[in-house]
């Protein structure tokens, strides 16, 4: 599949580190490094901006190391990029940890997904069908 896109950053465009990959490592496209606090968050651009095919978004997930050794994540992961949206490509990082984390200009913050999606069409009815489950909610299944 190709995406058009359009990189005003001084970083090389997000690619697949191995073979096997789904994401991309999206960086920071920053003038001046910016300190997150603990629990605090804020939106870093990455100074791409990309024209997405109907029937398909982007998803911008944490990078796994950067949230397992650093507490950071994003906050609203996984962030949607639809397919009609043309501004820049941004992250909202949170710093989930005790200490305040640095970021650099041209630092991983995190991954993007392209993944194609289904547009539902509701069906109003009466009832739904049976199952086991029924109803049962958070937890219902058990822990083990």
């Amino acid at each position: 599949m190709k995406i058009k896109i359009i990189n005003k950053s001084a970083h090389k465009l997000p690619h697949y580190e191995t073979i096997a990959s789904a994401g991309m490592d999206l960086r920071a496209n920053l003038s001046e490094s910016v300190t997150l606090n603990p629990l605090e968050r804020t939106i870093i651009k990455t100074g791409l901006f990309i024209e997405l095919p109907i029937g398909f978004e982007a998803q911008v997930r944490p990078r796994s190391g950067l949230a397992a050794k650093k507490g950071i994540t994003v906050l609203n992961a996984p962030g949607t990029i639809d397919a009609d949206y043309r501004g820049e490509v941004g992250v909202i990082l949170v710093n989930l940890s005790n200490e305040a984390f640095t970021i650099e200009n041209g630092e991983r913050v995190a991954q993007m997904v392209i993944a194609k999606h289904e547009r539902a069409e509701w069906v109003e009815v009466k009832e739904l069908s049976t199952t086991d489950r029924g109803a049962g909610g958070f937890g219902s299944t058990g822990v083990k």
